[in-house]
């Protein structure tokens, strides 16, 4: 049961509320542009490495599996990872903070909340509205951080973020299911890319387990079906675990309904405490060895530079956008001033593939390309 979408729309003949979200999700253009995006390697460094658009289907099916076992509503869960991600910058982690450091006066800039604003009104194909006019509860789960601030200037989505209360369990499993996605596959492409080493990793906790494993189980076994293995076991081990932990915190709690499950102070939703500590470890590994090496590390200072230099001449002359990203801002700065210009220059960047990134600035800086 759904609480329904901003503008009523009447319901459709052979798909709930939360399957049309799917259909509407995976149709728009902000979508597909996730193919185009970084997850932690630039797009063009390599065809084999995760996008942002391959993170986001692994994330789906990680959550749909817990979902299943769970007794979940596998179209909400499927919707909320679909698009959990639609907002991200181009050039991953490092574009959003350098469009976070321009848009400073401005309210700055979180990639959740550009999903939102994605969702509810830059993509532009009803006659009737702005946006893809989704579910409340899909809305919900796209919305997984939100600083006090902007929490504020939100309709209901944004009291659990002042009332440090909880979304719904399907909002919780694709918060979750984001980070088993994103931890095992970064492992798998930092071995790939030959940043991260097997050394490294045997002696972390849960990694180091699971290698031991693989290699008793397979003494012959090769370095790539070694490490395929152990992420594989490495996603599975982090999935049964939710599963288990979860089962057991509904029994506990024994929620009635959802209000009882958006009441709660913590998710319900989670990892037992020794899964929590590995997931920790892992995460403080994987920051400092892979995201902080010095071949990411250099790329991203790069995406910075080309985020800032952007934004810096969109802002002083939007004239330099598209017909249509100037008439955005236009109107914007016609209603907010200087703010609203900065939000559409945001929202043009945000929406870039990182080639198209690169290729701007190089129309906007190389006097060698003349359009």
């Amino acid at each position: 049961m759904s609480r329904g979408r901003a503008r009523p729309e009447e319901e459709a003949t052979f798909r709930n509320p939360f399957q049309r979200d799917r259909d509407r999700i995976i149709h728009a253009s902000a979508f597909r542009r996730l193919e185009y995006k970084t997850q932690v390697f630039i797009n063009h460094e390599g065809d084999l490495f995760r996008t942002r658009l391959t993170h986001t289907l692994e994330v789906c099916q990680i959550a749909r599996t817990i979902a299943r076992a769970l007794d979940l509503n596998e179209d909400l869960t499927e919707a909320i990872t679909l698009a959990h991600d639609l907002g991200h910058t181009p050039f991953g982690h490092a574009g959003q903070d350098a469009l976070n450091a321009c848009m400073a006066g401005h309210g700055g800039f979180e990639h959740n909340l550009q999903s939102l604003r994605v969702v509810d009104v830059l993509e532009q194909r009803y006659a009737r509205f702005d946006g893809l006019n989704l579910t409340y509860e899909t809305r919900e789960g796209i919305l997984k951080h939100c600083s006090r601030a902007n929490a504020r200037t939100l309709d209901t989505l944004g009291e659990r973020f002042l009332n440090r209360t909880q979304p719904g369990l399907e909002a919780q499993l694709a918060n979750l299911a984001d980070e088993v996605a994103y931890n095992s596959h970064d492992v798998d492409d930092g071995l790939r890319a030959g940043l991260l080493e097997l050394e490294d990793l045997e002696r972390l906790g849960l990694l180091g387990r699971l290698l031991a494993e693989v290699r008793a189980n397979h003494p012959d076994i090769d370095r790539r079906r070694l490490i395929y293995e152990t992420v594989r076991n490495m996603i599975a081990t982090q999935v049964g675990d939710i599963i288990n932990t979860t089962s057991d915190n509904l029994r506990r709690e024994d929620p009635a309904s959802i209000d009882d499950v958006r009441a709660q102070t913590e998710p319900m939703l989670r990892f037992s405490d020794g899964m929590q500590k590995d997931h920790l470890e892992l995460k403080r590994f994987l920051f400092g060895a892979l995201y902080r090496h010095h071949r990411v590390y250099r790329m991203a200072e790069k995406a910075k530079r080309t985020i800032t230099r952007l934004f810096g001449a969109f802002t002083n002359d939007p004239a330099l956008m598209p017909p249509q990203h100037c008439e955005h801002s236009r109107a914007l700065e016609a209603t907010d001033g200087d703010a609203g210009r900065a939000r559409a220059v945001a929202d043009y960047i945000a929406g870039m593939t990182d080639r198209y990134a690169i290729e701007e600035h190089e129309r906007l800086f190389n006097p060698r390309t003349l359009t």
